[in-house]
């Protein structure tokens, strides 16, 4: 144990060291002099609200040819739809004071800014792959994005100022083996300014020939040189933008590394993260060792008593061995359907996890995690099939079409009414997230054309296999349950058995949280291996330990409760989703309530069917090894 300990502490120390690793999903594009960059808009997006919309949901300035740029489905599905900027970029050409474009605004847009302003809304822009971030700031981190606008109070009156100016810093590198610049870092610094102009003596609108007095054209705008642009009414705006290119020494395969990094202040709990994860396998541990050595007296001594054949009474966990393969009196089908679908969550997990530590997730790939997420969880549809046929043979199922059918649909079915309502919701609400009917015939595609199919084979495979082999006969009539103590209650051992899992990924959690829904990038996937790895021995030792007690007061009726137990850790998991909402989020609306609580749900769904199928599945292991090691006549 104390070897396991030091080689995870090794692990997550060097994933601490190197949490910036991935794998580029492009080869390096080298610009030529002057060559247009494709600078792209991505969306409009806040933690305050949660609704994230189109860039051009806003009256910003379009591009005479707006184009869109093909989405993989995890872009759609978490509302990024990537547009042409009205900016132009040009590799190694510096501009200043250029004139976007000029909007009269009428009431009903001066009011669409100020509530975006009101939201807390930002930009997110894309050059060459990498988001923009934040400029103008000292820090020692990226934030991405920058503010639509600033709100300002006064003698109780909100004003609205909308960054109207954007400074852009691209920061380039340049080498003797290759030819051209490569862009390695992307900023934008926004500005609020109400531009003046002056028109020659022959115009009277605005046009080209316009000269602005508020900024310069021969050096970028660093500072407002007027009052800044209010949106409080209707009223004329012309936005302006700035380029400069400036050299810099890092590397193209390293200009992630900035945007992984994160507040620093998050190195302090990264070794909180190790520290509890430790504890928590000591614990453990110890209880596993605790365990190891009682079963091994009992089995010595119940093997004993057979060898001299003493006409003592036997007592324990033994006593049930005629009963505890017994099928369990409460729909076997539903359990074999859970345990079934656990397996195939558990093989997403594990491949998804496996797949971003190797670096192959890399976060230049938009939407990647979650398209990797959907694909793996359809393709593992025949494991489920497999375990959850198995399964139901063993408990004596006849009605094997009726197993498939709900693994095939229960869990997924669940997930999707949830993610319809929810859908419905955000296109009422005109978000970005709200897919088109396109995407969701793809899902049923995907669901019905692929990972269903694979459930029907997994099953037949579980059906035409060896059934599992138990140890002991099971006696035609059950035996009497003595009467029990209030701490054997179903209830409170599944309230006491989901503490240690959760515990075991709380920290965690909090990270994993603040990627979902304020909006950081999460690549510290070492940690999450480890913490998995975690969650999987928690789980299980808990599981076994939870068992063992309840056999050894007589009640065989372990088969739901091994599931209920660890499975149970989903409730702490909701229930910190709720002390997460009201203490890290500000939501105002019902309806961003509603989007969190909903995903929050899928979730802890999820969850606990991944904790409850490895619960599940460790104490069968258990119970056949014991009952296997015994005499029984």
């Amino acid at each position: 144990m104390a070897l396991l300990a030091l080689a995870l502490t090794a692990l997550a120390g060097a994933v601490g060291r190197a949490n910036a690793f991935y794998v580029p999903i492009l080869a390096p594009k080298n610009y030529a002099a002057e060559e247009e960059v494709p600078l792209k808009v991505v969306t409009l997006d806040s933690t305050k609200t949660q609704l994230p919309y189109d860039f051009y949901h806003a009256p910003f300035c379009k591009p005479e040819h707006l184009k869109h740029q093909s989405e993989n489905l995890g872009e759609v599905l978490i509302g990024d739809s990537v547009q042409t900027a009205p900016y132009q970029v040009r590799a190694g050409v510096e501009r200043n004071c250029v004139v976007a474009c000029r909007r009269d605004l009428t009431e009903a847009e001066a009011k669409k800014f100020a509530a975006l302003i009101d939201g807390e809304y930002r930009v997110h822009m894309m050059l060459d792959g990498l988001p923009a971030a934040l400029g103008g700031t000292e820090r020692d981190f990226v934030v991405r994005g920058h503010p639509v606008g600033v709100l300002r109070e006064s003698d109780g009156k909100k004003a609205h100022y909308l960054n109207n100016h954007s400074s852009i810093k691209v920061l380039f590198h340049e080498s003797e083996a290759f030819p051209g610049k490569r862009i390695v870092g992307f900023e934008i610094t926004p500005v609020s300014i109400k531009h003046a102009y002056t028109l020659p003596d022959d115009k009277k609108e605005f046009d080209t020939t316009a000269e602005l007095t508020t900024c310069n054209p021969t050096e970028p705008l660093t500072r407002t040189g007027g009052a800044p642009q209010s949106v409080d009414q209707a009223g004329e705006v012309i936005f302006t933008y700035d380029v400069r290119w400036e050299r810099s020494d890092i590397e193209w395969a390293h200009r992630w590394d900035a945007y992984m990094l994160g507040d620093p202040e998050d190195e302090i709990h990264y070794f909180s993260v190790v520290n509890s994860l430790m504890i928590t396998l000591f614990l453990t541990g110890v209880v596993a060792m605790i365990m190891l050595r009682t079963l091994h007296k009992d089995i010595a001594s119940y093997n004993e008593a057979q060898t001299l054949e003493e006409a003592q009474e036997e007592s324990g966990w033994k006593l049930v061995h005629g009963d505890v393969f017994r099928p369990p009196a409460f729909s076997p089908m539903v359990l074999s359907v859970l345990a079934g679908t656990g397996v195939q969550v558990f093989v997403m997990t594990l491949s998804t996890i496996g797949f971003a530590f190797m670096g192959f997730l890399s976060p230049a790939n938009r939407g990647g995690m979650l398209t990797t997420v959907l694909v793996l969880f359809v393709l593992s549809g025949s494991a489920a099939g497999y375990w959850s046929a198995r399964l139901y043979k063993l408990l004596g199922g006849r009605n094997w079409k009726r197993n498939t059918g709900l693994t095939a649909v229960l869990f997924p079915g669940t997930v999707f009414m949830i993610f319809w309502a929810l859908n419905i919701t955000m296109w009422i609400e005109g978000a970005s997230t709200a897919i088109p009917f396109t995407t969701f015939a793809s899902l049923l595609l995907m669901w019905f054309g692929v990972s269903a199919p694979l459930v029907l084979l997994g099953s037949y495979w579980g059906l035409r296999a060896e059934p599992f082999a138990i140890p002991v006969r099971v006696n035609q009539i059950a035996r009497h349950i003595p009467e029990q103590q209030w701490y054997t209650h179903p209830l409170f051992t599944a309230a006491l058995g989901g503490i240690l899992p959760f515990g075991a990924v709380c920290i965690e959690l909090f990270f994993i949280m603040s990627a979902l829904w304020l909006h950081q990038i999460y690549y510290v996937f070492g940690f999450l291996s480890v913490v998995f790895f975690i969650l999987v021995v928690t789980c299980a030792e808990i599981a076994i330990v939870m068992c063992y007690f309840q056999l050894c007061s007589e009640d065989y009726r372990w088969w739901w409760r091994s599931f209920t137990g660890a499975g149970s850790s989903a409730v702490y998991l909701f229930l910190y989703a709720t002390w997460y909402y009201a203490t890290k989020l500000n939501l105002e609306h019902g309806v961003t309530t509603a989007i969190y609580f909903g995903y929050m749900l899928i979730i802890a769904l999820a969850f606990a069917i991944l904790t409850g199928s490895i619960g599940f599945y460790s104490c069968f292991w258990f119970v056949r090894r014991i009952y296997a090691a015994i005499k029984v006549d």
